[in-house]
């Protein structure tokens, strides 16, 4: 009888399903590591009496009561901590005398160990069909995902001079503009009683030198990737002067305007709320997955929006839509990180940064209102430019000059090649394009070519300010 027939989810060996036919008393070691790769995982079911191919063929309710006894022992003796075993048996024939043994083991929330006399301990982590040592780099992120990165205890003392950014932070941000004390600290367990810092108040430190802090800064023309970056910056270190320093960039590449009152007055109106940038980068920075190594939190601001990519899943059962506004539970993947962000009165601890976020758009239309999107591994948390316009929507383009054509796409989505403006214009000779259009355009100084004339990634791009008279340039013919 196969498994299949036992079991319809079970098709191969995978790193949720093992088989074994038997245990061996005399060799432990070689399932016990299944075990402990199962509960160091997101556990799984050891099946005893299942051949390598997947024949089911069982074993007599002897050998079931032994390899239970077994299992104990072994737990007990060689497996620490001891792991979560519950049993389930299927009969593989009519007569029920010959049955399939299935070992369910639960996920551990400690690194569990395999035990070999008094010194040599090993952690196994499970793999496709097999179960492997975990290397030191396995270790460090199995202890990430079981205890979080920020929450484990260190050897650092706790003295303000050492984090004089983040007290900085709670000056600005704090209502009262107060310190908070080492007793405020410990109540929120970001210090331990003993007075050392926990590991997520270490990131906040002033020279925290982790690159898993990085967040990298782009400020794009035009609405996708494909347009010329026109300031970019990079910051790690603190997670304090990260903020701050991230929140700057956004600041000196958001547009402000005006806009009139019911009294006849103006107000001044910005490309995003203050309040909304800060939420959402609060939110990126708390929440985050640290544990997944060479990732970064990437801000990208575009024409029209800008867009705070974090790595980690969303840890909700349901979709950010599925929630009604104001309504979205607050769970924290980071305790530590976001217990420092509450202290300096910039995270709440109802979950109500997205309703910030949406107040502050209140007078907004509903396109423009912030958007998360749920990717696998990252999250996208999107604020729309309120400011924005798009430049087609204030001409008709058929009656457009094919000079404002021109700078009308290049303003809209950056800098192009000569073909694609000759297409977006409408010519169907390119020479006549050039002699005409592109040439003039360049002399006259609205325009200039970056790259050499025959070269294929050579691209037109619009020269920022007035035009310069009688700047010249060679042609292309």
């Amino acid at each position: 009888m196969r498994i299949t027939k036992l079991y319809s989810d079970v098709i191969v060996e995978d790193r949720k399903y093992e088989y074994k036919a038997v245990l061996n008393p005399d060799s432990p070691v070689k399932w016990a590591k299944s075990l402990v790769g199962y509960a160091n995982g997101d556990g799984g079911i050891l099946f005893v009496g299942v051949s390598n191919d997947g024949e089911a063929f069982g074993i007599d309710l002897g050998d079931i009561d032994r390899t239970k006894n077994l299992i104990a022992t072994v737990n007990d003796r060689h497996i620490f901590p001891h792991v979560k075993i519950s049993y389930m048996m299927r009969s593989v024939d009519e007569a029920a005398e010959k049955f399939v043994l299935a070992v369910h083991v639960a996920p551990s929330d400690s690194i569990v160990r395999y035990r070999e006399g008094d010194f040599n301990e090993t952690v196994y982590i499970k793999g496709d069909g097999n179960s492997t040592p975990a290397t030191p780099e396995d270790i460090i992120s199995l202890s990430k995902r079981k205890h979080g990165v920020d929450n484990e205890s260190t050897d650092v003392l706790y003295e303000e001079e050492g984090w004089t950014e983040y007290i900085d932070l709670c000056r600005e941000f704090r209502q009262d503009k107060s310190v908070p004390t080492l007793k405020e600290l410990q109540n929120e367990e970001i210090v331990t009683k003993d007075g050392f810092a926990k590991s997520g108040f270490l990131m906040f430190k002033n020279d925290y030198a982790g690159a898993d802090t990085l967040v990298s800064c782009r400020l794009w023309r035009g609405k996708t990737k494909t347009g010329t970056v026109l300031d970019s910056d990079r910051f790690k270190g603190s997670l304090s002067q990260v903020l701050r320093s991230t929140l700057n960039f956004i600041e000196r590449n958001t547009k402000t305007g005006w806009r009139k009152t019911e009294n006849w007055g103006r107000e001044e109106i910005r490309s995003y709320p203050k309040e909304a940038v800060r939420e959402a980068m609060v939110n990126a920075i708390a929440h985050r997955d640290y544990s997944i190594a060479g990732t970064q939190i990437d801000v990208d601001i575009y024409s029209d929006r800008i867009d705070i990519v974090s790595p980690g899943s969303w840890l909700l059962p349901k979709s950010y839509d599925a929630y009604p506004v104001g309504t979205i539970p607050s769970i924290r993947r980071n305790s530590i990180i976001a217990s420092c962000l509450d202290v300096a009165n910039l995270m709440e601890r109802g979950g109500t940064g997205f309703q910030t976020m949406i107040d502050s758009y209140s007078d907004s239309d509903d396109h423009l209102q912030p958007v998360v999107s749920i990717h696998p591994g990252f999250l996208d948390l999107r604020l729309f430019d309120r400011l924005y316009e798009p430049i087609a929507q204030a001409w008709d383009r058929e009656q457009m000059p094919d000079t404002e054509k021109v700078i009308q796409f290049l303003r809209e989505e950056g800098p192009k090649a000569v073909k694609e403006l000759q297409a977006h214009v409408g010519y169907s000779q390119r020479t006549r394009f050039l002699k005409e259009i592109i040439n003039p355009m360049i002399q006259s100084g609205i325009i200039y070519r970056d790259g050499n004339i025959k070269s294929p990634t050579a691209r037109i791009c619009l020269r920022e300010g007035e035009s310069i008279p009688g700047h010249g340039e060679k042609h292309e013919d």
